[in-house]
């Protein structure tokens, strides 16, 4: 019997079984799919020869997370690359805006469309320079991040203090508006924002397109050398390296609890794996809540907190064999790894007003990688392997374009809604679609169906809106990986911090079971000396008078 059991082999999965089995416990990943990775996962299904990732792609998280770089994966052949600049965000009138890890490429991007631009991003990399060591403790630390949080409350007084904070709450394009003239620095700053599903309006969104945008200045958007599933592969590697086990093709359907414990959990072809000490769930809070745990385990108020869990947009995702580079009209493109494409602000707030009027944007924001740009290994010289992902909401009741989508997405409708992708791509780089030798769609249920986290395609585990972070997060008075049942932790993106590929949430709840275990071990062995104690009050009582 295994120390512990974790259900899921995504990125958190893993990393939770290696931080237990650094700890020196036995541990047993279950995985519903034939094979690991959960949403970090690649293949060669558009053609031949042509590497795409399935669902993420770059990884400005994972370079930062400390959580990864303590896991050394490099020992287990885990290599990174990453494209000449790390984005660019061009307008159809040609001008473009860059963020590279050079300062000064960034800067004189910006002030190409305003003057003094470039010493505005200056100032706000300056903030982050002084911040970033305490924002990044309190990111990937549980809540309430008490030692980061007391550092990051020091350096905010120094940094301005409640006026940064201000700042940081705003919407992003307030945020722009106030940082800068022109629209360069507004649109890195706001498409950066909606790589969650934080329109250019919610509050918060200027503290996250800025945390993006300097998690790029910085650590640039990182890929794995051959494909994402790389990266999966050295976390197998090291977590068998040290005893642990991956069983895949093993759906789990229940939690089992006894005595208010969990002590396991049982697969859809009704095998028990048992679990000495603990299990850890990288799935999703409605999933973990409202299917693999008998509702009698579980508090009124969780469940009734549960039926307002809100997910994050749904995505849509096309990948492309391009039998030569993107004709970019604008030439800062061609150097870059993720390209936003929308035109102007206004562009990306038209996209997410669509998208809460429950329609299918007319004119989809896209986030575009070239990933042979970025990593040469990934289709023929000469080639580009491509793709582009766009959201669409979760629940549609119209379609903002003519072709009167209705969210079926059945062949028909995913083909004309890949169409529509490839129009945008048009717009900036004309002659696109006819660099096209292959093209996958990947549909919002199909995302679901390789990888059950993503619900309705939905990508960060719950949406990333304020009302739903921190200790909201994935129901108000949570905030921890530790849940109503002993013994079991939610170690998914739906705990603190949510989504994005940094092990986290994994390791948050990888340790809270060590804590809780020792915790257990030593109110056991309280109560037996306690026992003890009291047999030998017992036992005096009995001796004779001494003599004399």
């Amino acid at each position: 019997m295994p120390d512990a059991v974790v259900i899921g082999a995504g990125p958190n999965g893993l990393v939770a079984a290696n931080v237990l089995a650094d700890a020196g416990w036995s541990v047993t990943v279950v995985e519903e799919q034939a094979v690991p990775g959960g949403a970090v996962r690649h293949d060669e299904g558009v053609r031949p020869g042509f590497v795409h990732d399935l669902f993420s792609s770059f990884y400005p998280l994972a370079a930062a997370s400390p959580v990864l770089a303590a896991l050394r994966l490099d020992r287990e052949g885990l290599r990174w690359t990453h494209a000449p600049e790390v984005l660019a965000h061009p307008l159809v009138d040609g001008r473009c805006a860059v963020l590279s890890r050079d300062l000064d490429v960034t800067a004189a991007s910006l002030d190409a469309f305003a003057d003094g631009d470039g010493a505005a991003w200056r100032e706000l990399h300056d903030v982050w320079d002084g911040l970033r060591q305490n924002v990044l403790g309190a990111l990937f630390t549980p809540f309430p991040p008490v030692r980061a949080a007391t550092g990051l409350a020091r350096r905010l007084r120094t940094a301005g203090g409640l006026r940064l904070a201000r700042s940081l709450l705003l919407p992003v394009r307030r945020l722009g508006e106030e940082e800068f003239h022109g629209e360069g620095g507004r649109l890195l700053l706001a498409g950066n924002a909606l790589h969650a599903d934080l329109s250019p309006e919610a509050a918060g969104s200027g503290g996250f397109g800025w945390l993006m945008s300097m998690l790029g200045q910085t650590y640039g958007f990182p890929v794995p050398v051959g494909g994402s599933g790389a990266l999966t592969s050295a976390l197998v590697r090291r977590l068998e390296s040290r005893g642990g086990r991956v069983l895949c093709g093993r759906r789990v359907v229940e939690v089992v609890v006894r005595g208010g414990r969990a002590v396991g959990v049982r697969t859809a072809e009704g095998e028990t794996v048992a679990a000495a000490r603990a299990v850890l769930a990288d799935v999703s809070a409605p999933a973990l809540y409202g299917e693999l745990v008998d509702a009698a385990h579980l508090p009124g108020q969780l469940l009734a907190d549960l039926g307002k869990f809100q997910w994050d947009f749904a995505t849509f995702k096309v990948d492309w064999a391009l039998d030569g580079p993107v004709p970019w009209r604008a030439h800062e493109p061609s150097t870059a790894g993720t390209v936003h494409l929308a035109d102007g602000v206004d562009e990306l707030t038209r996209f997410a007003a669509q998208i809460a009027q429950h329609l299918v944007p007319d004119r989809p924001f896209a986030l575009f990688g070239q990933m042979t740009t970025t990593d040469a290994a990934r289709s023929p010289r000469g080639t580009e392997s491509a793709w582009a992902y766009t959201h669409v909401p979760q629940r549609i009741t119209g379609d903002a374009g003519e072709e009167g989508l209705t969210g079926r997405w059945d062949e028909r409708e995913q083909n004309l809604m890949a169409d529509r992708v490839e129009r945008q791509v048009e717009r900036f780089a004309p002659g696109f679609r006819s660099a096209v030798l292959a093209r996958r769609v990947l549909a919002p249920a199909t995302l679901e169906s390789l990888d059950a986290n993503l619900h309705g395609g939905a990508i960060n585990g719950g949406t990333t809106a304020l009302h739903q972070q921190l200790v909201l997060r994935p129901t108000p008075g949570s905030g921890r990986p530790e849940t109503p049942v002993a013994g079991l932790y939610l170690a998914s993106a739906s705990a603190h911090p949510g989504g994005g590929v940094h092990g986290a949430p994994g390791a948050n709840a990888a340790r809270a079971a060590l804590r809780g275990h020792r915790h257990a071990s030593l109110s056991r062995a309280q109560r037996l000396l306690t026992h003890r104690d009291r047999k030998g009050d017992r036992a005096v009582r009995r001796l004779p008078p001494a003599a004399g």
